[in-house]
């Protein structure tokens, strides 16, 4: 039973790892191209809390396999199919109206997640939850704001922010995906409850989209399949440009 817990622990680690590594990743591409000063460094920052918290849970998901691996090791070293982060999470930057919403849904998604988290039997995930909540306070809170001035601001921001929007918006289903790793642990108390997240969620975009004077998309087909290891060509790109040093020089130290 122990090592089949170790398992599911291990898997639920690092979904929340790799989605926020490779969202932290793409908002790294922002490093130096930001629209104004403060904006590129606000993109950093969020960037490396967010490669943060995918080094703690990548690191304790290495902890639980049968054979223990570095947070380095599954960083660089796996291939596209064996990530496992919501496929919004490596959709590309686009504009800076794209970035900042998928941001919003992301971080809307990793605050109630979060926030749940904390009451985790296992007292790892309450530890990394609680101070992963606390970055992703702000995190909501700044890419809520950039979406209210986007969505109630000149035509021109107005038409870029409606366009991510029917860009992304059939991504979003994918955060809420879940299968018989969530159901075991989610049974012993330990994982969190999607269906609660959903709503939560939905709640929290209905009012930043009221209040940036946006429609939520009605019937739109979902696009799934993150936690499967089924992604968009996008990943493969990135991992690509990310993983190019350790693969060309393993066991390189600087």
């Amino acid at each position: 039973m122990e090592k089949s817990l170790n398992k599911y622990i291990s898997e639920y680690s690092l979904r929340i790892g790799d989605t926020s590594l490779i969202v932290g990743q793409r908002l790294g591409e922002w490093c130096g191209h930001g629209p104004i000063i403060e904006e590129d460094i606000a993109l950093t920052n969020i960037s490396l809390d967010l490669i943060g918290q995918a080094r703690a849970f990548l690191t304790y998901a290495g902890e639980q396999m049968e054979i223990k691996k570095s947070e380095d090791d599954l960083a660089f070293f796996r291939d596209a199919r064996e990530y496992r982060n919501s496929i919004l999470a490596e959709q590309p930057n686009g504009d800076f109206a794209q970035t900042i919403l998928r941001q919003l849904f992301i971080s809307t998604f990793q605050f109630y997640f979060f926030e749940r988290l904390k009451s985790s039997k296992d007292e790892t995930f309450a530890a990394l939850a609680e101070k992963s909540h606390k970055e992703t306070s702000y995190h909501l809170r700044h890419c809520s704001e950039w979406t209210y001035r986007l969505g109630d601001g000149t035509p021109e921001s107005k038409e870029k922010i409606m366009k991510a929007v029917s860009e992304l918006w059939r991504y979003t289903g994918d955060l809420f995906m879940s299968d018989e790793t969530d159901k075991e642990l989610l049974r012993l108390g330990i994982a969190v409850d999607l269906t609660e997240v959903k709503k939560d969620w939905n709640k929290k975009i209905n009012e930043v989209f009221t209040k940036a004077t946006l429609t939520v998309p009605a019937n739109v087909f979902m696009i799934t399949g993150g936690i499967q290891g089924k992604h968009t060509e996008y990943l493969g790109h990135l991992l690509a440009e990310m993983q190019i040093l350790p693969r060309s020089f393993p066991g390189a130290e600087w």
